[in-house]
């Protein structure tokens, strides 16, 4: 599902729109590509939208990785990588990273991942207070480990919880 209401030129995809009758003006914080999973803000609120992309808010992903990541490889990303952004070179910021030793439980998904039919996989979770496009892909896939799955699990306060996919919960206050 792509991370916004209208879906005119692309072709077979779903949006937004079908999830919820969404108020006129509502719109996504920040985006999730297709591939990915997880936690999505809406908001007709632009000062609240710009506030949350900017570099004050943490958010969390955990992800599922091609291979059996390494304490070094954890510890090049807490420190920052080279990755490619708009076709030049960019250095992460530092960021919280760490192994999630028991595999999450969430639900399958709809296309499933190639994980476990000849290589072993792992969890990592990542904290960063930046996004550039797909970041945390091109991360992991720099010191050596591509992601399989991907899904924000927090954006600020503010967590994904037992939320199954295409569930839409409306909240009186987003949680700082």
């Amino acid at each position: 599902m792509l991370s916004q209401h209208g879906t005119e030129g692309y072709r077979k995809k779903r949006g937004l729109s079908e999830l919820f009758s969404f108020p006129e003006k509502v719109q996504p914080i920040g985006r999730l590509d297709e591939d990915s999973e997880g936690l999505l803000l809406l908001t007709s609120n632009t000062k609240l939208s710009a506030l949350v992309r900017g570099s004050k808010f943490e958010k969390e992903y955990w992800m599922q990785l091609d291979g059996e990541i390494t304490e070094d490889a954890i510890t090049q990303l807490q420190n920052g990588v080279t990755i490619t952004v708009d076709k030049l070179p960019y250095f992460t910021l530092p960021c919280k990273a760490w192994l999630i030793k028991i595999e999450p439980d969430f639900e399958e998904r709809e296309r499933p991942t190639r994980a476990g039919r000849h290589r072993p996989s792992s969890w990592l979770a990542i904290v960063l207070k930046e996004g550039k496009h797909r970041q945390v892909r091109k991360m992991t896939a720099a010191v050596g480990f591509p992601t399989l799955r991907l899904i924000r699990v927090r954006i600020g306060n503010t967590t994904l919880g037992k939320m199954k996919s295409g569930e839409v919960v409306e909240v009186d206050r987003f949680e700082l």
